[in-house]
């Protein structure tokens, strides 16, 4: 599986980016929020989500970890496809998706081209106790800096990879960075899995 792509802009457009690495031209479809991200730069690095189908084969492209995220939860929604969720994600940025979701915010949600009454309601019913606010990208504000960010999210990360649910991984992290900013990663394990 291909977890990202780094290299040089050759095209940029609104809804694809072609990427060049190692002589090799990627066509990498995009959302509004990744082409917001990547305009005006020459190299980069693109987060993918392999789209496979027996007629179809698409790479579609984020300039985070937590969009990319996001794209899986939502596709993961009965009705609700790759085209639509590279709309939402082109008509509201993550953080508004998850305020809406989090909201209950049927009619912000069915505001966005080609999803429903019913399409809306669903993604809320199915997404209200995955989708945690405040994750992702504002992490380092949530976390302080940069550097902390990075070690939440390895810590997050590992501890997922011991199969604990996101939601509750989030929890744990949240209240042991409280308790203690300056955590390492290790502590940061070792407590939450105490926790779990």
């Amino acid at each position: 599986m291909i977890d990202y792509i780094k290299g040089t802009i050759v095209e940029l457009s609104p809804a694809e980016l072609v990427l060049e690495n190692n002589g090799i031209g990627y066509s990498i479809l995009i959302s509004l929020q990744t082409y917001q991200a990547l305009e005006n730069k020459r190299d980069a690095t693109v987060y993918i989500f392999h789209y496979l189908r027996e007629d179809m084969e698409e790479f579609y492209g984020f300039a985070t970890k937590d969009e990319r995220e996001l794209f899986e939860l939502l596709i993961s929604v009965s009705g609700i496809g790759v085209a639509s969720a590279r709309m939402m994600l082109s008509s509201m940025s993550a953080e508004e998706i998850r305020q809406a979701i989090l909201s209950e915010d049927v009619a912000r949600i069915k505001s966005i081209k080609g999803i429903g009454v019913k399409s809306a309601q669903r993604l809320i019913i199915e997404l209200k106790d995955k989708v945690v606010k405040g994750e992702g990208a504002d992490s380092s504000e949530l976390f302080g800096g940069q550097a902390r960010s990075e070690v939440v999210e390895e810590a997050t990360r590992a501890l997922i990879m011991l199969g604990f649910t996101k939601q509750a991984v989030s929890k744990a992290v949240h209240a042991i960075i409280k308790a203690n900013p300056n955590a390492k990663v290790e502590q940061i394990i070792k407590s939450a899995l105490q926790m779990l």
